[in-house]
């Protein structure tokens, strides 16, 4: 047996308004649920991005509704979202538009074309084509 599917990816940011705001204002990503000062998450095609402030994840909570196992990240993560070549120059004239810096933008070796920036947690996004793991 192996998992078929990445159903739920999380990253970590302790300023969620600023996280809500670009995930779904820069990045057009519809919020399916949200707890202040917890959790923020989206809908990402057929998955969901999870954003966690470490905060208030790593420790365990007594009487917690639900039996989630403490969790939590320090530092910059990385996320890479699927996109066609055409669709990078798109995204990359939008992310300019909205003041995102662009870190790096390159061809692999087998030709998929990645570019990469920064969250306002500063977390590490790539947009890829997904060949670049086919």
């Amino acid at each position: 047996m192996r998992p078929s599917a990445v159903l739920e990816s999380a990253l970590y940011a302790e300023d969620l308004a600023a996280a809500e705001a670009f995930y779904s204002g820069v990045m057009g990503l519809d919020v399916l649920a949200k707890v202040p000062g917890r959790h923020v998450f989206f809908r990402v095609g057929a998955g969901i991005l999870l954003i966690f402030d470490p905060r208030a994840t790593e420790t365990a909570h007594s009487g917690a509704r639900l039996p989630v196992p403490p969790h939590g990240a320090r530092g910059p993560g990385h996320l890479c979202f699927a996109a066609t070549r055409a669709e990078i120059d798109d995204w990359r004239a939008r992310l300019t538009a909205a003041g995102v810096a662009i870190e790096a933008e390159f061809d692999w070796p087998n030709g998929a074309r990645s570019l990469y920036f920064r969250d306002p947690a500063g977390n590490s996004l790539e947009l890829a084509e997904p060949r670049l793991w086919a």
